[in-house]
């Protein structure tokens, strides 16, 4: 008797499944703009700082409207323009900016370490400099549009008051745009000072301290009474701000021993965040999460 043979199951390949395709740098931008909106302290924060700036500005302003008929002849007549363009962004909301900024910027990011999220996030982007450079971009961004807003709702809104005296400006003044450039820039600046500062330091209160006292008390204990102590002095964001912010630069004070170039505190004004960055992009491949 002969065995039935019985033809063996056709096995069938497992098909391969396609490969997910990676995700642009245009999907982590939109990533990154979601994350931001996402919490409620980084609108708040946004919202009030704005709020608070734009006050401060017009506050000092109407300060001015209201001693205006104390004002010696040649206290009126020095007024215009350096002491009105002072008055639509002043030391005081330059302090809050560097404040808000650096803080809203460095939370940005040291948030996610602080909550576990940017393990989530180098898990679903392998490429973290990419992931990183996405971040970067959106709040350079935001930090601009933050700066635009202040600025001319500012100017806008200080020189309405003080025009009541006849004591304005307009935007045609020569030299004006460097001034509105330097405050239009400082949340930049400022921002991703902070964001470097979080790639650095990665725990939240220790960031926000480190932030404080780089760009605010740090400047206060310099002088320029000595070479040491006025270079620094001058290449502190603050001290940038303050000259290119100011229509009357005070290079021209003649008891200044160490004096102040313009194309140097642009340079400051660059490679603060300049550094912050690149510092921030080699950190992120080189220490774990």
């Amino acid at each position: 008797m002969t065995a039935l043979s019985t033809a063996p199951a056709a096995t069938t390949a497992p098909r391969a499944e396609p490969d997910e395709p990676s995700a642009r740098f245009r999907d982590l931008l939109a990533g990154e703009w979601f994350k931001l909106w996402s919490m409620r302290s980084m609108r708040w924060g946004y919202a009030l700082g704005a709020i608070g700036i734009v006050w401060l500005n017009a506050n000092s302003a109407l300060a001015d409207v209201q001693d205006w008929d104390h004002f010696s002849a040649a206290q009126r007549a020095g007024f215009v323009p350096g002491s009105a363009f002072a008055d639509t962004f002043t030391n005081n909301a330059g302090i809050t900016v560097l404040l808000v900024a650096g803080v809203l910027g460095a939370m940005s990011l040291v948030s996610e370490y602080s909550s576990g999220l940017i393990r989530v996030s180098f898990a679903a982007v392998p490429s973290r400099r990419a992931l990183l450079g996405a971040k970067i971009a959106v709040l350079t961004a935001v930090m601009l549009a933050f700066g635009l807003v202040l600025t001319f709702t500012s100017f806008g809104l200080s020189e309405a008051i003080l025009s009541s005296k006849h004591a304005g400006i307009s935007l045609s003044q020569p030299g004006i745009r460097s001034g509105l450039t330097a405050a239009i820039l400082l949340p930049v600046v400022s921002g991703l000072v902070g964001l470097g500062l979080a790639a650095v330091i990665r725990h939240s209160a220790a960031t926000v301290v480190a932030v404080v006292s780089l760009l605010l008390l740090i400047p206060d204990f310099l002088t320029d009474q000595h070479y040491w102590s006025a270079c620094l002095d001058h290449a502190m964001p603050f001290r940038a701000f303050q000259f290119l912010h100011d229509l009357t630069p005070y290079r021209v004070n003649p008891y200044m021993k160490y004096p102040v170039h313009p194309r140097g505190e642009w340079w400051v004004f660059l490679l603060w965040p300049l550094v912050s960055v690149v510092v921030a992009l080699v950190l992120v491949e080189k220490r774990d999460v």
